[in-house]
């Protein structure tokens, strides 16, 4: 892969990467604790596991139609205060989370929740093209990225110890407190994001909306992130189920499949951003992908095997789906005008929202298990699907690729935002 020329982060960069990524993290914490908490959350609020599916999945229907809603509107405020409202609101919707004392109260509460804080990545998304140029946004990427395994390692573990020992209701008062601390430092230290206001927009926040969704180059970005959503939420929802039923982990070993997936996440995430500023983004991708693919389809036909087999195979994984996680978002950035950048990233966050829950439906209408002791059927046939699936989105990611590198040859460079546009890639 050939090398490229990267440019160096002042320290007040380093300040917002650092502010966005911990924005991440207790998003993505307030997601993912909701997953080992199911057993106690289930006997607490008299809930039957189809009842917890819903709980868990109204976040993403929510977040995904809030990021449509808004997608018209998030190009016409500075995107500090923006960020700052819908954070809020996430903090609050938090603190609804430990306050609920019923199952129809904690649907609502999630509801709530997932209307603001699904919109928090398309905004830090959205600030983070407009701070940083396209060779500094793979290392900005993989640090901001690292709140998913982050999440993995603290969430899962001392998301139970805190249930275990103080009642769930703490677990979610112990994130909405240490969001609102992240809220007053966005207050403080982060400067306003402002300079898309000085180009010239549609008037109506439809019309804008509209215009976002009909322009043919957005249209295959979007197709790209939809893509690698369906097929990532097609395996995950059955993870700890297969790992236990069919690969022999057993509940007290489960957390520590996640804890070490999500240490391996930590270690790969900066380093595939390292990597994804210095080398070509799209042939970095096409390997992670060919990785993740080889994995999965060896990992989905595997039955009893020894514990430390399982947690090798979910590192590399993990290794894998960082590996594209990185340069895929890292181009897709590059695609939008930096006036149509807020709702390019609301409609781009939506969509993979959405498409995550079609995923997981699909995945749940093919896999089978017949007892709830019984191992899990039919996986492997998510394995190949997924695999197919992967193929598809190399070539949509190709287009992207195109996309951003014709966006470089064609446009002045005009603005300090738009620096990006400078370096074509090899």
């Amino acid at each position: 892969m050939e090398k490229q020329k990267s440019t160096a982060l002042t320290s007040y960069q380093w300040f917002v990467v650092i502010i966005l990524a911990l924005t991440q993290f207790t998003v993505i914490l307030d997601f993912m604790v909701m997953s080992p908490m199911g057993d106690i959350l289930m006997k607490s609020l008299n809930m039957s596991t189809q009842q917890f599916g819903i709980a868990v999945s109204a976040y993403a229907f929510s977040a995904g139609a809030s990021g449509l809603l808004t997608a018209g509107f998030a190009d016409k405020f500075d995107r500090k205060k923006l960020l700052l409202f819908f954070y809020i609101g996430f903090t609050i919707g938090t603190v609804f989370c430990g306050l609920a004392e019923s199952y129809t109260q904690m649907v609502a509460a999630r509801i709530f929740t997932g209307l603001f804080g699904g919109v928090i990545g398309s905004i830090s998304m959205a600030i983070v093209t407009d701070i940083f140029t396209l060779q500094q946004r793979g290392r900005v990427m993989g640090v901001i990225q690292m709140g998913f395994g982050v999440s993995q390692v603290m969430g899962i573990p001392v998301g139970l110890w805190v249930a275990n020992h103080f009642g769930w209701h703490t677990t979610f008062i112990v994130v909405a407190a240490l969001a609102a601390l992240i809220a007053i430092l966005i207050v403080a230290v982060l400067k306003p994001v402002n300079a898309h206001l000085a180009i010239k927009h549609d008037r109506s926040p439809l019309t804008h909306l509209l215009n976002t969704l009909k322009n043919r180059d957005y249209r295959i970005a979007f197709s790209s992130t939809a893509l690698l959503s369906i097929g990532g939420f097609m395996m995950m929802p059955f993870g700890s189920t297969f790992a236990v039923n069919n690969l022999g982990v057993s509940d007290v070993d489960l957390p520590l499949v996640f804890m070490y997936a999500g240490i391996a996440t930590l270690i790969a995430m900066p380093f595939m951003g390292f990597l994804s500023d210095r080398v070509n983004k799209f042939r970095l991708f096409a390997v992670a992908c060919l990785w993740a693919t080889g994995v999965i389809l060896v990992y989905t036909h595997m039955g009893n095997i020894a514990f430390g087999l399982v947690v090798t195979f979910n590192i590399l994984m993990m290794v894998g789906i960082t590996g594209r996680m990185v340069p895929s978002t890292t181009l897709v950035s590059g695609v939008p005008a930096m006036q149509d950048r807020g709702a390019f990233m609301s409609i781009n966050a939506s969509l993979q929202q959405i498409s995550g829950g079609i995923g997981a439906v699909i995945g749940g209408l093919i896999v089978v298990q017949p007892t709830k002791a019984s191992p899990l059927e039919h996986y492997e046939i998510v394995g190949y699907i997924v695999a197919v699936i992967t193929f598809v989105s190399i070539g949509l990611m190709y287009r992207v690729d195109r996309l951003v590198k014709r966006k470089a040859t064609q446009q002045p460079l005009n603005n300090i935002q738009d620096k990006d546009i400078a370096v074509v890639e090899a």
